[in-house]
């Protein structure tokens, strides 16, 4: 055992000598983390839920009852940490994001997903993120034998509002987590083939890159690549952002394009919805779910673990355009999707009745 091993195991079995009234329907949960970090600071889309879930249930790193942990955000040994906590009757709830599989993470795929799947055999709940998560986690870690819901993730719709005064031509915003290349040069590609027809196109290309030795690398190769398409002159790259400065984000532009294949449940989906920003995207992973038939158009493929297969730029390039020639419907569509579906305040509700059902069920 490292040292590293043994120190968790001491924090924890301290951590939880002084659980009292684990049974309480006072919920008092812990996130696996001492510190939840301001929506300030840039985050993911796993910590941006645990912000959400903060302001309703603030984050206890002693004395919780309840213990949630998101697959995507997991503590150094989280295995020792949720059987120290379960020692004391601390009931536990795993949100499941996504699994390893060879096309997206390559080798060591195997080991990586050993923690997850420990985890799912000692939850009390499991939450998955949407139903492609559920088919990744039956897959790869086995089926899930307690009660369980898919719970898409939420967007403040009161907060991530439609830009009433939309800038003229086409802005296409391209975000989130690059980890594979394969996103930008496929939006790229994409915009090449737009401004055949719609001259005043652009692409903002806005996140973090980290498919390269360093996020400079990454930069580097992507503005050589949109040089060597000749669209260097209608494209931005920046860097990551802050949840209080996304909104600014998505209200600059007129259509989100989501290239990445199987992608579980991408937030940035939603909250660019709630902008009223139709989506052109890869019918891939759990992307269809939020997007609907009405919410933008997607380009179809096959499911596939072995090997990735970004969408084709000529058919985004076509689903784009016909977003564009309709784009007060789609946008329309955009927001009452994301009003009607993934607002914040039902899946805050749900989260209430699962802690506290999860409580009351523990035997100890």
């Amino acid at each position: 055992m490292s040292w590293l091993f043994l120190k968790r195991i001491a924090i924890e079995k301290k951590r939880w000598k002084r659980v009292e009234n684990s049974n309480s329907h006072n919920v008092r949960v812990f996130y696996g983390h001492e510190r939840i970090p301001p929506r300030s600071e840039k985050s993911g889309g796993a910590t941006i839920k645990l912000q959400d879930l903060n302001d309703f249930f603030p984050n206890n790193s002693v004395n919780s009852n309840l213990l949630y942990l998101i697959s995507s955000a997991l503590p150094v040994f989280p295995e020792v940490m949720v059987r120290e906590a379960k020692k004391k009757g601390v009931a536990f709830v795993l949100n499941q994001n996504g699994v390893a599989y060879h096309a997206w993470h390559g080798p060591g795929w195997e080991k990586s997903n050993k923690p997850m799947r420990k985890l799912l055999e000692l939850a009390d709940y499991v939450i998955y993120q949407s139903e492609f998560s559920k088919v990744g986690a039956d897959t790869f870690l086995g089926p899930c034998r307690v009660p369980f819901s898919v719970l898409h993730n939420p967007v403040d719709t009161k907060l991530f509002l439609p830009n009433r005064s939309r800038p003229p031509g086409l802005n296409i915003l391209l975000a989130g987590s690059h980890q594979h290349l394969y996103r930008i040069r496929t939006a790229l590609e994409t915009l090449k083939l737009i401004l055949v027809d719609i001259n005043n196109a652009s692409l903002t290309i806005a996140g973090r890159y980290t498919w390269g030795a360093s996020e400079e690398d990454c930069l580097k190769e992507a503005r050589c690549l949109a040089q060597e398409l000749g669209v260097s002159e209608r494209v931005t790259l920046c860097r990551g952002y802050t949840q209080t400065e996304a909104v600014g984000l998505f209200q600059k532009h007129h259509v989100l394009i989501h290239t990445q294949y199987n992608d579980c449940c991408p937030r940035l989906v939603v909250e660019a919805m709630s902008c009223g920003l139709p989506i052109v995207y890869s019918e891939s992973g759990g992307v269809p779910e939020l997007v609907g038939n009405e919410a933008g158009v997607g380009v179809p493929t096959v499911l596939d673990w072995e090997k990735n297969h970004p969408p084709c730029s000529h058919d985004l390039a076509l689903a784009m355009k016909q977003v564009f020639s309709s784009l007060d419907r789609f946008s329309r569509a955009a927001r009452d999707r994301a009003v009607s579906h993934f607002d914040m305040s039902p899946w805050i509700a749900k989260h209430s009745v699962i802690f506290k059902e999860t409580i009351k069920n523990i035997t100890f």
